[in-house]
């Protein structure tokens, strides 16, 4: 028994001198864009980052209650639940559940029940309790709140404007961060107070990160420019291999481009020198000769007032080449109808011009993803090309029912 086996060992119990490149863990990334890779973080560097990181990023203060809401088995519950906090004898608050259970107003009972002052959430949490509406936000008080956060993917400025006006009432800074797996912490984000925001921008490098754009033949761009997101030096936080596999380490993150890492992303750099984030690479649809972001259509379609959520992917297309397929999930209240299949497409025409407009419209309930929020991409475009029996690993889904009914009303057949 527990309590009989607790007698016959010391209460003290000594930590274990490590160097600081020793292996501290290994993750693995969910897939979203292929077969997962051993992500390999050492002890001293990337504890130094995580808790640096913490302490700046969200002005943490020995009186603050920290929220992040992620899953502690992806990497922002390493850094930003675990270690980053902890080393820094944070009161971190850790969450079982999800979001809209039992009702939409979870989130900020929580904060409320627990004085929550720093809150650090995906945007893909936001959108959906977006699409409830301000009631079950408004019938809470959230005066504790002082800083909001983002992160795991690029926020549209729609969700970030109803996070900012109505979550936080005009008075909470949110810190929209970018990072990865890979990176073991934050490296484009505001600081709150500090930094100007703009709804949908990462803002400006952390300390001594040092972000380059290049193009495609790896010239760096200059001033306000767009292009593939690299960074030029070290930080302390970076993963130093892939597991059982260096080689692949090198090939996937400085083969591409000479003496830089290639962050997978794309970027902008507006005229005040900030970054925003458009998307991985590989989400770049080529139609009729016109390279085209998916995050763009996604964001016109998400401003539309009765759209929820929508994910973009390039479908093949018999004159263009590629097609763009869009899956549209609607507000709560709204009913899918070909009237509004015809406004949504009339619509991103309007936002961006005619060379956007989608091709495909699948109305979807939910869309694929892992347990951390992040979209699973990959599905999608499989789907959309109609290879849906090639779906590949499908075991970091959070809900796999899904996968089911976008197969079964796929429009690419």
């Amino acid at each position: 028994w527990w309590h009989e086996e607790a007698l016959s060992v010391p209460a003290d119990c000594r930590p274990e001198p490590m160097d600081a490149e020793d292996p501290l863990f290994i993750l693995y990334t969910s897939g979203s864009t292929g077969k997962p890779k051993g992500v390999l973080h050492t002890t001293g560097g990337y504890l130094l980052y995580a808790a640096l990181t913490h302490h700046l990023v969200f002005d943490y203060h020995s009186d603050d209650i920290y929220w992040c809401t992620a899953d502690v088995g992806w990497v922002t519950g390493h850094s930003y639940i675990v270690y980053g906090p902890l080393a820094n004898g944070a009161t971190t608050l850790m969450f079982e559940g999800l979001p809209n259970y039992p009702d939409a107003s979870r989130f900020w009972q929580v904060c409320d029940k627990h004085n929550v002052t720093i809150f650090y959430t995906a945007p893909t949490a936001i959108r959906a309790l977006m699409r409830e509406g301000t009631g079950p936000v408004k019938k809470t008080s959230r005066s504790s709140l002082r800083i909001l956060g983002t992160v795991g993917e690029p926020i549209n400025p729609e969700a970030w404007l109803w996070y900012y006006n109505v979550v936080g009432e005009g008075r909470c800074p949110i810190v929209d961060t970018w990072w990865q797996t890979e990176t073991g912490g934050i490296l484009i984000t505001p600081l709150p107070g500090a930094t100007q925001l703009k709804p949908g921008s990462a803002t400006r490098p952390f300390f001594g990160v040092q972000p380059v754009i290049v193009d495609n033949d790896g010239k760096t761009l200059e001033g306000a420019c767009e292009g593939n997101l690299c960074i030029a030096e070290s930080w302390p936080g970076q993963m130093r291999t892939v597991f059982g596999d260096h080689e692949r380490f090198i090939e996937t993150y400085f083969a591409t481009y000479d003496n830089l890492y290639f962050t997978g992303d794309g970027c902008r750099r507006d005229e005040d020198g900030f970054y925003w984030i458009t998307g991985r690479v590989d989400d770049v649809i080529n139609v009729s000769g016109h390279r085209m972001g998916t995050a763009e259509v996604e964001s016109a379609l998400v401003a539309h007032q009765k759209i929820a959520e929508a994910a973009v992917v390039g479908a093949p297309h018999d004159i263009k080449g590629q097609g763009i397929y869009a899956y549209v999930t609607l507000n709560s209240d709204e009913k899918p109808s070909e009237e509004l299949r015809i406004e949504l497409i009339q619509w991103v025409r309007k936002e961006i011009g005619p060379i956007a407009s989608p091709d495909w419209i699948q109305w979807s309930p939910g869309l694929p993803k892992t347990r951390s929020g992040k979209i699973m991409r990959r599905i999608l475009r499989k789907i959309a090309a109609n290879e849906h029996d090639s779906l590949g690993d499908t075991s970091t889904l959070a809900d796999p029912s899904v996968v089911e009914d976008l197969v079964e009303n796929r429009m690419n057949r």
